[in-house]
């Protein structure tokens, strides 16, 4: 077992260094299952989680929020985003969103404008995704897994306003860390009623009472809030830092 470990760590070292030393300026996607180890591909992985996790070790309190990147939700929502981060921010609270337009925009502004830290993690994507310009503090990753485990661990509680599939990705992705005990129990925020409404009669009706793949208490680890002064009284009393 000591000499599986220590090849692993050796071949480990070997494709660091190797990577560091052929990393392409033009990187291309992993598009599918690699046919052999690309040593610059190990490097880039690893300086992201470095760099990542370099970030979010900063702020000793802070808030994400997820919401649809495009200009389709009506102009309450985007104020709401922006309304709600920045009354976070002026309590102490770092904003951190994935750094585009959309709720992400709305959210950074209201961090920005109060005053506070206002972050944003972006993606590299083949269609080009531009940072807002009410940032504090930026870094964009290539790799999604690499972004989502800092959205995972950057922040005291989760803000979801109404989005797409990345949106509700990243909602089942820490619904279901805090239901395995993956990381701690923190306030999961769902912003809009009539929008998560329909999701969560699916998870109510067919997977808890006709599937029963989910047990009851797995409900109760989100919070469905209508408005600025119900999302952020329950933030504020539930959040410890």
């Amino acid at each position: 077992m000591t000499c599986a470990t220590g090849d692993t760590a050796e071949r480990l070292a070997r494709a660091i260094h190797e990577g560091r030393r052929t990393m392409p300026d033009d990187r291309p996607l992993l598009i599918c299952k690699p046919k052999k180890i690309e040593s610059w591909r190990v490097f880039k992985i690893m300086s992201e989680f470095i760099e990542g996790f370099d970030i979010i070790r900063r702020y000793g309190l802070a808030a994400t929020f997820f919401g649809s990147a495009r200009a389709s939700l009506d102009d309450e929502m985007y104020a709401n985003a922006e309304d709600l981060a920045g009354r976070l921010a002026k309590k102490g609270f770092a904003v951190i969103t994935g750094g585009s337009s959309g709720i992400m925009q709305a959210a950074n502004k209201g961090a920005f404008e109060a005053g506070g830290v206002s972050v944003g993690l972006n993606i590299s994507l083949p269609e080009t995704q531009t940072y807002n310009p009410y940032l504090t503090e930026k870094f964009s990753f290539d790799h999604f897994f690499v972004r989502k485990v800092m959205l995972t661990y950057a922040s005291e509680v989760y803000v979801y306003f109404p989005g797409g599939f990345g949106t509700l990705d990243e909602f089942f992705e820490i619904v279901t860390l805090v239901q395995t005990k993956k990381i701690r129990n923190v306030p999961i925020i769902l912003f809009d009623r009539q929008y998560w409404e329909p999701l969560l009669a699916f998870i109510e009706k067919t997977l808890l009472r006709e599937r029963i793949v989910i047990d009851k208490r797995d409900t109760a680890l989100y919070i469905v809030v209508d408005s600025v002064d119900e999302a952020y009284d329950y933030i504020t009393k539930n959040v410890s830092c």
